[in-house]
């Protein structure tokens, strides 16, 4: 008995002095996360940017007081806020789930949580598409990715980059073709073959087919795709992260999306933790103002 007493109060020593190790999570933070390299690849939502033309164009504004009708000032007021009337949900950079074209399954606020990390595969097409507008994706330029780099990772996120992008905000991208595309074999390959997470390409279209064969199967299906991609010039074919932002809108069918890029640390591009401010944010130059022409906040 008395050795057992001696025994639990060395225990409690110990448990009382020692310090409990950092939490797994949070040493792979400080390890590889706080010094990688962070890409936004997404672009910017203004009213003018590039949308489809069957829908109409979406209007922002100040957010009015409802019971004056005037809008809120810093001045007046101490804040401002924005009022936002979007046509669409089909917008800049975009998640579409499958429920946009197929009502059986999942909405955007039903997607689950798990997209939220995954490895990221950027699949270049560049050169091909200086020769051929319109090309698209195929399964031996898949193959050939894999020849190079490995195996695509199951449950990863396929960028495909063509160069598209380039010319983005000009609205005139919405309605200029051909445009670059993803084959449905190279489709039908990563999903069923390589069990990928799903798709995204720079284009505000899967591919240029008179039935979006590409699109409808993979949105009929249960398969979610991302598109209006942006900055695929700046993270490396292999060994990046992504990260994946959306807001949930309630039976939402697509849009709005945020993707970043967790690239390594000797990455020539990208911003890592620390290297600019953070907590608090630094103030700009010049404040922001309302831009009537524009129809947004400018600084």
């Amino acid at each position: 008995m008395k050795y057992l007493w001696i025994v639990l109060l060395t225990a409690l020593c110990f448990a009382g002095c020692s310090t409990p190790s950092q939490p797994r999570l949070w040493q792979l933070y400080e390890r590889e996360l706080k010094g990688a390299k962070y890409v936004d690849l997404t672009h910017t939502i203004t009213p003018a940017i590039p949308v489809w033309e069957g829908f109409a164009p979406s209007t922002f504004g100040p957010a009015l007081n409802p019971k004056s009708g005037a809008p809120y000032s810093w001045e007046k007021d101490g804040f401002e806020a924005t009022r936002y009337m979007l046509a669409t949900d089909q917008l800049g950079t975009q998640l579409d789930p499958p429920a946009h074209w197929n009502p059986e399954y999942p909405a955007i606020d039903e997607l689950p949580p798990t997209f939220a990390v995954r490895p990221l595969v950027v699949i270049s097409i560049v050169d091909q598409v200086e020769r051929d507008p319109g090309y698209t994706l195929t399964v031996d330029d898949v193959k050939g990715w894999e020849s190079r780099h490995g195996r695509i990772p199951e449950g990863s996120v396929v960028f495909v980059r063509s160069g598209w992008s380039g010319s983005w905000p000009d609205p005139a991208l919405a309605t200029r073709r051909p445009f670059p595309g993803v084959s449905l074999a190279a489709l039908k390959f990563l999903h069923e073959e390589r069990h990928i997470l799903f798709h995204g390409h720079e284009p505000l279209d899967t591919d240029a087919t008179p039935n979006l064969e590409g699109e409808a199967w993979l949105l009929q299906n249960g398969y979610t795709q991302a598109e209006g991609v942006a900055h695929l010039d700046q993270v490396p074919e292999r060994g990046a992260l992504v990260v994946i932002g959306f807001p949930k809108f309630k039976g939402g069918l697509g849009g709005y999306a945020r993707f970043i890029a967790i690239c390594p640390p000797d990455w020539k591009y990208g911003v890592a933790a620390g290297e600019v401010p953070e907590s608090p944010l630094a103030k700009a130059p010049k404040p922001l103002h309302w831009d009537e022409k524009l129809g947004v906040r400018v600084r």
